[in-house]
């Protein structure tokens, strides 16, 4: 092996762990509360998260591959790439969740400001993990499987938290008069 082919793994290697990395932290950046979810999820049960992401995952690898291979069309094959995609950036939010974890193992004073340094911290061990040859590349499957599954479980909980929350509220008397009126009796009487 040559100097440039170890050139060019430890670049592949660095590439790939520094966009899991800015994945981890854009997830964190534009979805906090849905991160924070995946990080406390994992502490309940992630060998639930792990089954349902491959009940998500494995289905839909088989039926991409069989829909490909009957209808060898470009728009089918679009399709199958973006419903791919799709599954890899929730399986990359999820386990954004798992980096959280990890970093909130390893505090420091300054997490209460910046919470964003304990993902970092996180992703960058899990990064470093994920290079050793067989054992990180396995480990690596699980989290992106396993934070599908995570994802899916803290997007239901959070619809189903919005929805407790607006069910919580009371309607004010703003909001009762911006309703149509269903009635010609409450048409013809104007609220003061």
């Amino acid at each position: 092996m040559i100097m440039a082919d170890i050139l060019e793994w430890f670049l592949i290697i660095s590439g790939i762990v520094l966009a899991l990395n800015a994945h981890w932290l854009a997830a964190q950046a534009l979805a906090p509360r849905l991160v924070a979810r995946c990080r406390d999820g994992y502490g309940q049960h992630p060998v639930g998260a792990t089954l349902l992401g491959l009940a998500i995952f494995v289905p839909t690898v088989v039926a991409a591959m069989t829909l490909g291979k009957v209808v060898p069309h470009p728009l089918v094959v679009l399709l199958i790439g973006g419903i791919m995609v799709v599954l890899l950036l929730l399986g990359l939010i999820g386990s954004a969740g798992l980096a959280a974890r990890i970093g909130a193992g390893l505090p420091t004073p300054a997490d209460a400001a910046q919470p964003w340094k304990a993902v970092l911290r996180g992703g960058t061990v899990l990064g470093l993990i994920f290079i050793t040859p067989l054992p990180g590349w396995l480990l690596l499957l699980w989290s992106l499987v396993s934070g599908l599954g995570m994802a899916v479980i803290a997007l239901r909980a959070g619809k189903r938290a919005s929805r407790a929350a607006i069910a919580a509220t009371p309607p004010t008397r703003d909001a009762a008069r911006a309703q149509p009126a269903t009635d010609t009796v409450a048409t013809a009487i104007r609220l003061p």
